[in-house]
C-alpha cells in the first residue's frame, strides 16, 4: 500500500463537484472495501480527465477516473477496456462507473511507467522492455476486425494534420498561412494522407508509448499495462510502432529504432498480420506515418500550452520539430515541407534523402 501522507492531495476548482465525488465515494466504498480517508492524486492527462488513487482494506489500491461528462465521454474507454481484455491485454478493469457523474473505479496496474525506468543514456539496456511493448501491441493488432472502431479514414486524417498549420504555425509561430504556404501544405498533407491510407488496416491504440504503458508490481507477470487507449481506431498497421520508437517524451538514435522496429515486424509476420514483406518498404511507410503524426502532435501540443494552459507539453514541440525534419529530409517529395518548417524555425537543411532520389 503507497503511502497516502506522502501523495498529493486532491483539489477541486468546484465545490458542487467535490461533493459529488464525496457522496459517491462513500456509497462505492463499502462493496469494494476502499477507504476513502486515503484518496490522492495519482495523475492527470492532456485532456480533462484525472486519476485518483484510493486505498482498499486488503491492502491494494484502486484507481479513480474523474472525468467530467460535460467534457469526457466515458464510453468509449469503456469499450475499448473490454476489446483490449479480451485480446489478453493487461488493462483496468471498470469496478464501477457513475456514468451521469463521471466517476469511475478501476484496477490500478501500478505506480510505475515504462519510461520511468528507461536507461536514458543507453539504448541497448532497453531492449528488453520494448521488446515487451511490441508483445502487447502484437496481441492488439492480432484482435482487429473492420467495424468495431472507428475508422482513421482520410477525413479524420486531414483534420488531425490541420492542428499543426492553426495551432503551431498560426498560434504559436505567429506565421500567416495562406497563398503558397497554404498550397505548400495542402499539397503536402495529400501526399501523407494518401502514403498512409496505403497501409493495411488493424487496431490503433493511438498514443502506444511508453508513458502510457506500466510495470506490474508483479515480477512474475511479463505483461506490461496498457492506459490511454480510449481514442482507439482501425487504421493503419504502421501507426502504434511509430509512435512507440518516435516517442512524445523521449527520443532514440536511428540504430535502435531499426533494431526494435525490425523485430516488431518479423514477429508481426510470424503472427500472420499484414506488414509489407519487404521491410524496407515497410519502414518507409512506418516513417510516413510517423510523419502525420508528428505534425499532429506540434499541433497538439501548442493547443495545450495557449488554449488549456499547459505549457509544459509545448516544451516538447521541438523534438516534433526534429522529427519532422529528420523524415522530410529522407523523401524528395517532401522538400517543400522541409523548406517550409526550416524558414520557420530558422533550420537548416543539413542532410540529405535516404530514399526518394530522383
Amino acid at each position: 500500500m503507497s503511502d497516502p501522507l506522502n501523495s498529493p492531495a486532491v483539489a477541486w476548482a468546484d465545490p458542487a463537484r467535490a461533493a459529488a465525488f464525496e457522496a459517491w465515494l462513500a456509497a462505492t466504498a463499502p462493496a469494494h472495501s476502499l477507504l476513502p480517508h486515503t484518496v490522492r492524486l495519482a495523475s492527470a492527462d492532456a485532456s480533462f480527465r484525472r486519476y485518483l488513487r484510493v486505498d482498499s482494506a486488503d491492502g491494494a489500491s484502486r484507481i479513480v477516473m474523474d472525468a467530467p461528462p460535460d467534457k469526457e465521454d466515458c464510453h468509449p474507454f469503456v469499450r475499448v477496456a473490454g476489446l483490449m481484455h479480451e485480446a489478453g491485454l493487461r488493462v483496468p478493469r471498470v469496478l464501477a462507473w457513475d456514468e451521469a457523474a463521471g466517476f469511475m473505479l478501476l484496477d490500478d496496474l501500478g505506480t510505475q511507467t515504462m519510461i520511468e525506468v528507461l536507461d536514458r543514456e543507453s539504448a541497448d539496456a532497453n531492449r528488453a522492455i520494448y521488446l515487451r511493448a511490441v508483445d502487447a501491441l502484437i496481441a492488439w493488432q492480432l484482435a482487429s476486425r473492420p467495424d468495431v472502431l472507428p475508422l482513421y479514414d482520410a477525413a479524420l486524417l486531414q483534420r488531425e494534420l490541420a492542428l499543426f498549420p492553426d495551432w503551431y504555425l498560426e498560434k504559436h509561430r505567429q506565421v500567416r498561412v495562406e497563398g503558397d504556404l497554404r498550397a505548400t501544405l495542402d499539397g503536402v498533407f495529400r501526399l501523407i494522407v494518401l502514403r498512409n491510407l496505403a497501409s493495411p488496416l488493424v487496431f490503433v491504440h493511438r498514443d502506444f508509448m511508453p508513458r502510457n504503458l506500466m510495470l506490474p508490481p508483479d515480477p512474475a507477470e511479463p505483461r506490461l499495462g496498457v492506459l490511454d487507449f480510449q481514442d482507439a481506431v482501425y487504421g493503419p498497421i504502421t501507426y502504434d510502432i511509430a509512435s512507440l520508437m518516435r516517442d512524445a517524451f523521449i527520443s532514440w538514435d536511428e540504430e535502435f529504432v531499426l533494431d526494435i522496429t525490425v523485430r516488431y515486424w518479423q514477429k508481426a509476420q510470424k503472427a500472420g498480420l499484414p506488414v509489407d514483406p519487404d521491410f524496407g518498404e515497410f519502414y518507409k511507410a512506418v516513417e510516413w506515418m510517423g510523419l502525420q503524426r508528428h505534425l499532429k502532435v506540434a499541433g497538439i501540443f501548442a493547443r495545450l500550452t495557449l488554449r488549456d494552459g499547459k505549457p509544459r507539453y509545448l516544451e516538447d514541440a521541438p523534438r516534433f520539430i526534429r522529427y519532422i525534419r529528420h523524415t522530410a529530409n529522407r523523401y524528395r517529395e517532401l522538400a517543400p515541407l522541409l523548406r517550409l518548417v526550416d524558414e520557420v524555425e530558422g533550420t537548416k537543411d543539413d542532410a540529405v534523402w535516404a530514399f526518394g532520389r530522383p
